[in-house]
């Protein structure tokens, strides 16, 4: 193992998904030591849904065990880090604020980026001017909408060259849970860059969607505030994935107390 590899964030168990104990400071300096290395690879912001789906597919779940690095992007997570294993963390890692984080060390170090996702090219479009906007010195070598189909072996190499041909350190996959961590992985031999993904960062920072209050965001509310705004879309997910959350972690908690008691 690289001294580089030993750097990233120690990993724990929660409901089968090994999860980043770490906090923003240390995430960008992870990702930003790798990039400026050459050092390709995957980092990814995991909130309950997507904890959740990987605990139940166990080939998500292997790949994404296989990532550098999975922060804890919601609340619970960072509860359930608390819990199972105290570990202090006093902040989640979340994807835009991360993403805006990174953008300015990017800057700072001239690691040009790549954005890879939104729904629609102009969703892309105001995403690029809104960073391009915030942070002068950023260097935005390229960036996609895919589109809502399975890539064909052309397209996929395709992007795969336009994305290391363009010189970005850092890709930013904004495609949502799991699709972007399947595209990571599926690319994690052949993109030469760290893979971040930073889920629905695309449309908050494009202004397409907006983000719960800080209120709630402090208090793990965040869920609900995205429920009410896509009732439809979203109803499913969260009620469903946060209820089997809960029980799974009672049954981890549960399970360590009766191990610890042996």
């Amino acid at each position: 193992m690289s001294a580089l590899e030993r750097e990233w964030p120690v990993k724990y168990d929660v409901l089968g998904v090994h999860v980043s104990a770490t906090h923003y400071d240390e995430t960008v300096d992870a990702i930003a030591r790798a990039a400026l290395a050459g050092v390709p690879a995957i980092v990814s912001l995991h909130a309950v849904h997507a904890v959740v789906t990987a605990s139940r597919d166990a080939h998500l779940r292997e790949a994404v065990n296989s990532f550098q690095m999975v922060a804890p992007d919601g609340q619970p997570v960072r509860w359930a880090l608390n819990l199972l294993y105290r570990v202090g963390l006093s902040d989640r890692v979340y994807g835009p604020e991360l993403m805006l984080r990174m953008c300015e060390r990017a800057a700072r170090d001239k690691i040009a980026i790549y954005l890879y996702g939104g729904a629609t090219r102009e969703i892309l479009d105001r995403l690029q001017t809104a960073l391009a906007g915030r942070y002068p010195g950023l260097t935005i070598s390229g960036g996609e909408s895919p589109p809502f189909r399975p890539l064909t072996e052309v397209e996929d190499q395709q992007i795969v060259e336009r994305i290391n041909g363009s010189g970005a350190g850092i890709v930013f996959i904004g495609l949502g849970c799991p699709k972007q961590d399947i595209f990571a992985f599926e690319h994690r031999d052949r993109i030469r860059a760290v893979q971040v993904c930073v889920g629905a960062a695309f449309d908050f920072h494009a202004g397409s969607k907006r983000m719960a209050p800080r209120w709630m965001q402090r208090r793990g509310l965040e869920w609900l505030y995205r429920l009410l705004q896509e009732p439809r879309r979203l109803g499913r997910r969260y009620l469903v994935t946060n209820t089997q959350f809960l029980v799974k972690l009672a049954g981890q908690l549960l399970s360590r107390k009766r191990n610890r008691v042996e």
